[in-house]
Parts: structure tokens; C-alpha cells; sequence
């Protein structure tokens, strides 16, 4: 029976995770492949800590250079992680022929362009299944199933640390500062979670998203990022009773030759699935112009997960090689040479509806203040909450929008801001009440 090697970069968490699926399912990779799938090589910088697996003498070095550079590895998994070394290693195992299997989104994010050239030019692949979405399969969904289909949005939430934050305000009535010290205190997020939590991570993953469903290439800087650590549970109140919920949302739209590519908290009605996706769980929703609305939910994170990603894109190359043909699927799911440059919308010409919560002084005529400014640029209230009025302090006002140019809604918020009678900055957050 013919044999395939595989190398690992990286004995992390998701590392182990990797190796345990090599153990555990070995007989069943066998049954599904045809031939011998094996582990032949695992380097890491550390050798010695106790990852729960255990490997065969021989096999776990320090040196990366034993898997980059050993001509009978066919497929290289990279989970180090991070831009460098990453980028060098990925790239010297493309220059020796070999396919490449990485969970790493903040690397193709910014230099999957030069990654995905090198990979062409070099005939092999670089599959990424666990970079977006952790075990839900949607970018083979996007490069196989779906690939007949126009696509006209994709939307996403795609951090399962914002997710479980966001999920424990909602149920407890607690705010950001509190769950997230809790969430770190239960390994949920990290010591430093500023990636996640400012919405840098997600950014990561809709980029790959973008290029996939609308075969453009995606300047990462250009993606509007804007985290969870201003949503407050006062928010989540008012959002609940205006019937929607919040949740750290990726977002892109294609129209008339320009994308929106924006990741920003966003209220969406409860009555739509997204909305019920909690705690750690992702979730992907896609609309084709002959498939319709398709979502996809699952894990997003954790080991196993993303180690069945990995393994699934493992496979799927280990196939190919054992039907002797070259690659099969662009890495992008388009041609190289049909991938082109779309405009990023400006977030100042988007279209959206608003939830705006202002901190007035409450006394008679502050309402008549605002609303007369949000007239003057053409921003109609769909909806309004004021609590009782009280003798002293400031009360918050909270209105809801009819769709407006976000370009108005600044302008008119800068206004109100400076007004004398409201005594904090407004709070905004764009709401998505038709998911198309």
C-alpha cells in the first residue's frame, strides 16, 4: 500500500490535536484514503512539555528544517501561528514542492497573495479549512458545493471569544469589563485579548471570505474594524427590547462593482438563526443568486475542531496525490488570472439602520434638540425609548433609525454631541434587519 508523508509545524494545542486524529483514526484515514497516511515528522521549539499524546522516538524534533526540507514529506502542516517565521517556512515548503495545509489567518490574511502565487507557480496546493470558522466547512463549501453561485452577501460571526463575552451579557446582565475577566480566568481568552475582542481576528477571516465569494483581492487595512469592548449591558437591554440582539458581526456585500467589508457589534432581529448562535459557536451565512441563504454553524475554535479541519484539508490533498493528478482547486476558488481588485466601500457610504443611545440632561425640549438634528440630515426615527423622566441627572434616550448613510449619521452625531444638554458621546450600532 502506497505511503503518504506528513510533517507538522507547531505542537500546540491544535498540534496535539492534530496527532491525536493521526493515532486515533488511523484505520479510518486508511479506509477512506487507500493508502498509509503517516506522521512522519512534528517540530517545535519546545520538545519537552506534556501535550497528552505521545509520539514514536524519532519523530518530534526542534528543527524545522527535518519536515521543510525532507524529500519524502509530501504535505507540510503549519499551526505556528503568526506572521514569521510562518511566512519563511510556508514559502520554503512551497520552493520544494510541497503541499501546504495552515490554520494560520492572520498569515493569509496579509501575505496569502504572495503565498497563493508562489503555491501556482510551484503546482502545489496551500488549503486553509481551519483558518475560518474552525471546524465548520465553509471554505470547501464556497470552493466546491457553492461554487456554481454569484454570491451576494456573506455574513459571519466568527470569534468565539466575542461570542461567549457577548452571550454571558446577554444572559446575565453583566458588562464587558466583568465577563471578560471571568472568560480569562476559564481559559475562553487570552491574557492579552485585544485580537479577538477589538475584532482584528475576525477582520483575519472575512478577508479570506471576501476573496472567496467575490474573487477580489482584499487590502486587510481597508476591512472596517471595530471590536466589543464599548457594548455595555445597558445596551443589551435596550437591544432586547427593541427585539434584536447583539453579536460582533462580519460583514460583506457586493454591489455595483464594490464590496462592503466591515466587522463592527451589530444588533440582528431575534427571530433570525445567527441570533440564536451562542457561547463558543460560530456561525457563516452565505446567499447565492441560485442557492439562496445558506448558513453554516459549528465550533470555531478549540482543538479538536480545528484539528478535524485540518485533517479534513490533509485528506483532501492526500487524495489527489493518490489519484496522481496536480491540483485541482484554486486556492482562492478562482482562477489566478480571473481574481481582480474591487473597490472597498467607504463605511461612509454604506447604508444601514441605527441604534443610537445618547446621555441627555433631562428636561423638557432636549428631544425636540435632537430629533430636529437628525432631520436636518435626513435621518428618520423609526423607534424611540425614554425612561420616566426624573428631577436630576441625565437620562439616557434611545432611538432607533430608518436606513441612513452612515456619512449623515456622524455628521449628525458630531453635532448633537457638542450639544450642552447631552453629557457623554453617543453611543452607536449599526443594526442588520435584512440579512441579503
Amino acid at each position: 500500500m502506497k505511503e503518504l508523508k506528513v510533517g507538522l509545524l507547531g505542537f500546540g494545542t491544535v498540534g496535539a490535536g492534530v496527532v491525536k486524529v493521526f493515532q486515533q483514526n488511523s484505520s479510518l484515514l486508511q479506509a477512506r484514503l487507500g493508502a498509509c497516511l503517516t506522521l512522519a515528522k512534528v517540530a517545535d521549539l519546545d520538545i519537552t512539555t506534556d501535550r497528552g499524546v505521545t509520539l514514536a522516538s524519532g519523530i518530534l524534533t526542534t528543527d524545522a528544517a527535518a519536515v521543510l526540507d525532507d524529500p519524502a514529506i509530501d504535505i507540510v502542516i503549519e499551526l505556528i501561528g503568526g506572521y514569521e517565521p510562518a511566512r519563511t517556512f510556508v514559502l520554503r515548503a512551497i520552493a520544494n514542492g510541497k503541499h501546504v495545509v495552515t490554520a494560520n489567518k492572520a498569515l493569509l490574511a496579509l501575505h496569502g497573495e504572495e503565498i497563493f502565487a508562489a503555491a501556482a507557480a510551484k503546482g502545489v496546493d496551500v488549503m486553509f479549512e481551519a483558518a475560518v470558522g474552525g471546524g465548520i466547512p465553509v471554505i470547501s463549501a464556497i470552493k466546491e458545493n457553492l461554487c456554481a453561485n454569484n454570491f451576494r452577501s456573506v455574513f459571519g460571526i466568527l470569534n468565539g471569544t466575542c461570542n461567549y463575552i457577548l452571550t454571558r451579557m446577554t444572559n446575565e446582565g453583566e458588562d464587558f469589563a466583568v465577563v471578560l475577566k471571568d472568560a480569562q480566568d476559564q481559559g475562553y481568552a487570552e491574557a492579552d485579548p485585544t485580537f479577538d475582542v477589538e475584532g482584528v481576528d475576525t477582520a483575519h477571516k472575512l478577508a479570506l471570505l471576501i476573496a472567496l465569494c467575490f474573487g477580489t483581492k482584499v487590502p486587510f487595512k481597508e476591512i472596517f474594524t471595530e471590536g466589543i469592548s464599548g457594548v455595555t449591558a445597558l445596551d443589551i437591554q435596550f437591544a432586547e427590547q427593541f427585539g434584536y440582539k447583539i453579536k460582533l458581526l462580519a460583514i460583506s456585500k457586493e454591489s455595483d462593482g464594490k464590496v462592503e467589508a466591515r466587522v463592527h457589534p451589530t444588533m440582528i432581529p431575534l427571530r433570525y438563526p445567527l441570533a440564536d448562535v451562542d457561547g463558543v459557536f460560530n456561525a457563516v451565512r452565505l446567499a447565492g443568486d441560485f442557492v439562496g441563504p445558506v448558513m453554516l454553524i459549528g465550533r470555531g475554535a478549540g482543538r479538536d475542531a480545528t484539528a478535524s479541519a485540518v485533517m479534513g484539508d490533509v485528506m483532501a490533498i492526500a487524495r489527489n496525490l493518490q489519484a496522481g493528478i496536480g491540483v485541482r482547486t484554486p486556492a482562492l476558488a478562482y482562477q489566478p488570472s480571473a481574481i481582480g481588485q474591487l473597490a472597498i466601500k467607504p463605511m461612509a457610504e454604506i447604508h444601514s439602520q441605527y441604534y443610537l443611545r445618547f446621555s441627555a440632561v433631562d428636561r423638557p425640549g432636549v428631544l425636540a434638540q435632537i430629533s430636529g438634528i437628525l432631520g436636518k440630515y435626513e435621518i428618520s426615527i423609526a423607534s424611540m425609548m425614554q425612561p420616566d423622566r426624573h428631577k436630576v441627572g441625565s437620562v439616557p434616550i434611545v432611538i432607533t433609525t430608518h436606513e441612513a448613510k452612515e456619512a449623515n449619521v456622524l455628521a449628525a452625531l458630531s453635532e448633537i454631541d457638542q450639544l450642552d444638554v447631552v453629557k457623554e458621546k453617543t453611543c452607536l450600532i449599526r443594526i442588520e434587519s435584512s440579512l441579503e
